[in-house]
């Protein structure tokens, strides 16, 4: 067994950064943080469109209310 008594890597000390995007504006939102090539972020899709979620570019994608919304939009009511 080896201990490592030096500072830390800098992969070890950069934050780690997720940000989530909900609905269509914020697939929109996500979609041109991933256009920009913005490095160190983790990015997650929520929609209750299937359609918006298979043709977003996120790596993490979330589906809400699969049953009420049978995987169309919420049309704007919550």
């Amino acid at each position: 067994m080896s201990i490592n008594i030096g500072p830390p890597s800098v992969e070890e000390l950069r934050p780690r950064i997720t940000v989530i995007g909900v609905g269509g504006a914020g697939g929109n939102a996500i979609a041109n943080m991933i256009e920009a090539e913005i490095d160190g972020v983790d990015f997650i899709v929520a929609n209750t469109d299937a359609q918006a979620l298979n043709s977003s570019s996120a790596e993490h994608r979330i589906q809400l209310g699969p049953d009420i919304t049978q995987g169309l939009g919420a049309g704007s009511r919550p």
